[in-house]
């Protein structure tokens, strides 16, 4: 899922692609950025980016 927030895809996308609900990614997603401390999808992109998980294109 952050690999896909990484690829700059919305929560709409990532639920598609994962066949989930746009509540469930909403939910994992908040888990992951209070695990890691952040507060952004920016900082989420840039910090899986820079993992080498997202190329920065869709």
């Amino acid at each position: 899922m952050a690999r896909l927030v990484g690829l700059g895809c919305t929560n709409r996308e990532i639920a598609d692609e994962l066949t989930l609900s746009v509540k469930t990614i909403e939910y994992h997603l908040r888990s992951v950025f209070v695990k890691l401390g952040m507060r952004s999808r920016r900082e989420l992109r840039r910090r899986v980016q820079e993992a080498g998980g997202g190329d920065g294109h869709r």
